[in-house]
């Protein structure tokens, strides 16, 4: 109904797709079912939901908790270790997480153990930032070699060309009451073991460039497969299966149709365009931050976003603004109405380029006319 707000969930059910929960591959379902009795195509989007497993010498009972772990219980509000001197080992997003929510829970200290320096590290720079604001210490170019009681022995590295660090030898120690393990994550593929045609390799299953595996009908996406763990590709592979599998569908084979030219700054015209200096979210400080898990950053007032929005320059997107038909001196620029852009009426086009040279934003390419 017009007005009222879906919830992704919904919006899939009310399309028709049927869920089926309580389902695990392997157990309830196997993929040769799937595959070649239920389904004519089946995709596989499991995701990285195991964490790394680092060799690690422990002794004593020190808790050495899995990221992972720690971040659900705290979302569900169940009962966490997080409380003390607290260590994260990792260099994450997910490392900063565990860091600002330590400090919510009431950690009397909490230090992010970095194996790299601060420019290697793959958190988000805002991330880093506002852990550093909210109290995290961050120790760099170190690993964790063992664990004794509650001490931490750790191996001073040092950093090399090509973006890495090696270890040096030499150690120092530092006290802890929890450790937690943001080392990152790797896919459980206990389910697709010893599948005829399923190739793994290094932890991830291989698929060709249509994201369909050595299975027939079988495709692959998301973390499970090659490339940036992060949900950018993830949601860029699951359009991508899905294209492929609606031509596979049709027994036919997937074209990708040619990218657009990219429009760079040099296509732009930036004078038709007025100044539009960014506008700042608002965030809580610091000390009001950590007094629990309210959201810090606030919203944009619908007056701030409208301002926001004018500094897209809609590169490449043509926005209507009849820059092109007004210029035009055949009168061969066609209006179609409100979100329907130009017609170009090359009868009487002269290729005079004056519309592609005045387009603000680059959307006008000439190209010369085949004889």
């Amino acid at each position: 109904e017009r007005g009222r707000l879906y919830l992704p969930r919904e919006l899939l059910l009310r399309h028709g797709i049927e869920v089926k929960t309580g389902m695990r591959l392997g157990e309830n379902v196997t993929l040769e079912s799937l595959a070649r009795e239920d389904y004519q195509a089946v995709l596989l989007g499991i995701g990285a939901q195991l964490p790394n497993q680092i060799p690690l010498e422990v002794e004593g009972d020190l808790p050495v908790l899995e990221a992972l772990t720690v971040l659900r219980d705290t979302e569900l509000e169940n009962p966490t270790k997080l409380k003390g001197r607290v260590v994260v080992y990792g260099g994450g997003n997910t490392a900063m997480d565990v860091a600002r929510s330590a400090l919510r829970l009431g950690a009397i200290e909490t230090d992010v153990i970095v194996r790299g320096t601060r420019a290697q590290m793959p958190a988000h720079p805002s991330e880093i930032d506002e852990a550093l604001e909210e109290g995290a210490h961050l120790t760099f170019l170190r690993s964790i070699a063992r664990v004794e009681g509650k001490t931490l022995t750790l191996e001073i590295r040092t950093s090399v060309e090509g973006g890495k660090s090696v270890a040096t030898g030499q150690f120092e120690t530092r006290q802890a009451d929890v450790l937690v393990l943001a080392t990152g994550q790797q896919v459980d593929l206990d389910a697709l073991t010893n599948i005829e045609g399923l190739s793994v390799d290094d932890g991830v299953v291989l698929v060709d460039p249509g994201m369909q595996t050595g299975v027939e009908g079988v495709f692959a996406a998301g973390d499970m497969t090659p490339g940036n763990r992060t949900v950018t590709t993830a949601i860029g592979h699951g359009k991508k299966a899905a294209r492929n599998i609606d031509a596979y569908l049709r027994g036919e084979t997937y074209i990708a149709p040619p990218k657009h030219e990219v429009a760079d700054f040099d296509k732009l015209n930036t004078w038709y365009y007025s100044d539009a200096p960014r506008t700042i979210r608002p965030m809580l400080d610091a000390v009001r931050r950590t007094s629990g898990f309210a959201e810090v950053v606030g919203d944009l007032t619908e007056e701030n976003a409208l301002f926001e929005a004018r500094r897209c320059m809609s590169c490449g997107n043509c926005f209507e603004c009849d820059n092109c038909y007004g210029v035009c001196p055949d009168n061969s620029v066609n209006k179609l109405g409100p979100g329907k852009r130009f017609e170009f009426k090359y009868d009487y086009c002269k290729g005079c380029s004056l519309c592609a040279t005045e387009c603000p934003c680059g959307a006008i390419k000439m190209v010369p006319e085949d004889i």
